[in-house]
């Protein structure tokens, strides 16, 4: 029987969220529906609300989430009532070109459940990354739900569903980051630091945190950089190059997604570097950058979208890592709140004075 939840909704561009009552249907074929513990306030969630993503409002927000799974629908055989998941949006179809090829990772046709969510008027609801996650229950496809280790605790578990994920994935997967390289990261908020927490796991000697905010340079120490530069008040290539024998970096990860500061990530990496771009842009921006060096200096330039990451590889290894004491997930955590809370949280992000809140249930 279809049940209904409190659940957060952005119902127009800019517009402060509110709680609504949720219509959460019962799970068709490869559906499950997903008792919510715990949903991270990440960015996209904002940009879903300021219209960055698309104009297909109402949104129901919250998509970095770990949780039960209370009930699964016909065909489902990947999961059953009372698994702990990590909720993931991007569930693999096996069946397209790049599945095919062995490369689930990038799948071209992930997808969703097939049924909406609507609000108590019928009105249906667009879900942020095909989740919908700020609400004691979400329906989503099967192949969303990533069974872990149950002793892990949702509140930090969750953060793998986006943020942290495509931090140390784009160090590990994407950068291909391995012991004794050197890496920069370039803005240094929870994807930032995600990719320095990936670095120091894959062996990197050298991990440079750039920010102009002195004390998310603080939080990148902790998560394991061993060098931060505050480019307000130096040149960021000339320090980084400084500190790499006037080499630069082996890696550069932009995790901001502005175009000056990716000409930085351009210019600190060594000959033969890499350029990881994660930060997601604004779909107005443009990049300039000199053609010759773009040749000249080999290497390779790259976009890690979510981390390039297999959630049913990934999520299962690095909650392992966590209960090992290896990957500290609980250090992302700035708060915990309620599902009342997101709007201030969001202002707190912007404020730069959380790295995550959590909305727990």
């Amino acid at each position: 029987m279809p049940r209904t939840v409190q659940g957060v909704v952005s119902k127009a561009v800019g517009e402060p969220v509110t709680l609504e009552e949720i219509v959460i249907p019962d799970p068709g074929p490869g559906e499950a529906v997903v008792r919510i513990q715990a949903c991270g306030v990440c960015h996209t969630d904002l940009h879903y609300r300021e219209g960055g993503i698309n104009d297909e409002f109402p949104f129901f927000l919250g998509h970095e989430a770990a949780g039960v799974v209370e009930e699964v629908g016909a065909g489902v055989t990947e999961v059953e009532p009372g698994d702990f998941v990590i909720l993931n949006w991007r569930a693999v179809c096996g069946q397209c070109r790049s599945c095919l090829r062995g490369r689930p990772n990038i799948c071209f046709s992930t997808h969703n459940a097939s049924q909406k969510m609507t609000l108590a008027d019928g009105t249906e609801l667009s879900a942020a990354l095909g989740i919908g996650a700020f609400a004691d229950a979400t329906l989503v496809a099967a192949g969303q739900c990533t069974k872990v280790d149950p002793a892990a605790s949702p509140v930090a578990a969750g953060l793998l569903g986006c943020g942290v994920m495509a931090g140390i994935g784009a160090a590990m997967n994407t950068g291909g980051v391995g012991p004794g390289d050197s890496v920069a990261v370039f803005g240094c908020g929870g994807v930032g630091d995600g990719a320095i927490a990936g670095a120091k796991l894959a062996g990197a000697t050298t991990i440079i945190g750039v920010d102009i905010d002195d004390r998310k340079l603080e939080w990148a120490t902790e998560f394991g950089a061993t060098h931060t530069i505050n480019s307000n008040d130096e040149d960021p290539v000339h320090a980084i190059k400084a500190l790499t024998g006037g080499n630069g970096v082996d890696v550069a990860i932009e995790a901001i997604g502005l175009p000056h500061v990716y000409q930085q990530a351009f210019k600190a990496r060594d000959l033969a570097g890499t350029v990881v771009l994660v930060g997601v842009p604004a779909p107005d921006m443009t990049l300039e950058l000199p053609f010759i060096e773009v040749f000249g200096r080999g290497g390779a330039l790259k976009s890690s979208w979510y981390g390039d990451c297999l959630p049913s590889k990934d999520f299962p290894m690095l909650i392992d890592l966590y209960l090992q004491g290896r990957l500290d997930l609980d250090r992302f955590v700035s708060e915990t709140i309620g599902v009342g809370d997101v709007e201030e949280a969001f202002h707190k992000m912007e404020r730069g004075e959380v790295l995550r809140s959590v909305v727990v249930f």
